[in-house]
């Protein structure tokens, strides 16, 4: 799972999370990226470390929804905007807007640098 763009992330993220594929959505990010994890704003930096954060998200085995509204791209850059939802089959349901900064490596693919799934 590549991205050829920054839009191309959400889609990517929301696949991982329905195949409950966690190293795939690792994959994603830069070895220093930052995430603002729900549902309480966690700050977390670092492969490791966002893999702890998400795993416990993943468990509850949710089905995502990630939609890119806005993108703003230059210089190997990119922001993306985006509203997003999880549902488990519990009563557990999370939904909020992203705000992610994506960065165009060597091969021309896209990895996430900044990921605020709890961007105002």
């Amino acid at each position: 799972m590549t991205a050829r763009a920054p839009e191309d992330l959400h889609a990517l993220l929301e696949a991982a999370f329905n195949e409950r594929d966690i190293d795939a959505l690792i994959a994603l990010y830069e070895d220093d990226a930052t995430q603002v994890v729900p549902p309480h704003g966690e700050r977390v930096t670092g492969l490791d470390a966002i893999r702890a954060a998400v795993e416990p998200i993943m468990a509850r085995a949710p089905r995502a929804r990630m939609d890119v509204v806005e993108k703003v791209e230059g210089g190997g850059l990119a922001v993306t905007y985006g509203r997003w939802s999880l549902a488990d089959s519990g009563d557990h349901e999370m939904s909020g807007r992203g705000t992610m900064v994506s960065r165009r490596q060597p091969d021309g693919s896209w990895r996430i640098a900044l990921d605020n799934a709890m961007a105002p």
